[in-house]
């Protein structure tokens, strides 16, 4: 196993192992972070013209945005749900051009987009832990 194989079988433990402890907002979070990494990773491939480890990278992106579109409830979110699934529908379409086209700014439009929509679920638990001491 060398280190790059070694470096992945951390990471992916470390997350499951984040993952079996975190509640339903941590987990989105930690999806944010994952999209995040594979965007940055993603703009790094593309310059260096690393075509191969691009496509892992963008596909790893997509996936996770699949999995953050999986995680709506379109019934009790309503618009913001629609919204969110609408976002993230774009996302992927814009990642398929970055993908087909190696165009960085595509990715970092959508990384962009992600930017803000993590930064809004980052400041849910200080919101929610307001809202419990209010109900006090």
């Amino acid at each position: 196993m060398g280190k790059k194989d070694a470096l992945k079988a951390y990471n992916s433990v470390n997350v499951s192992s984040n993952a079996a402890y975190a509640d339903q907002v941590q987990l989105i979070q930690m999806l944010f972070d994952g999209l995040i990494e594979s965007l940055d990773k993603a703009v790094g491939h593309i310059q260096r013209k690393e075509f191969k480890d691009k496509n892992e990278t963008i596909g790893r992106a997509q996936k996770i945005i699949f999995g953050l579109q999986m995680s709506l409830d379109m019934e009790k979110g309503g618009e913001l749900s629609r919204n969110l699934n609408e976002l993230y529908e774009y996302a992927v379409k814009r990642l398929l051009h970055a993908h087909t086209r190696n165009d960085v700014e595509a990715v970092l439009e959508v990384k962009s987009l992600v930017n803000e929509v993590s930064g809004a679920w980052s400041m849910l638990p200080s919101l929610l832990k307001k809202k419990d001491i209010a109900a006090a």
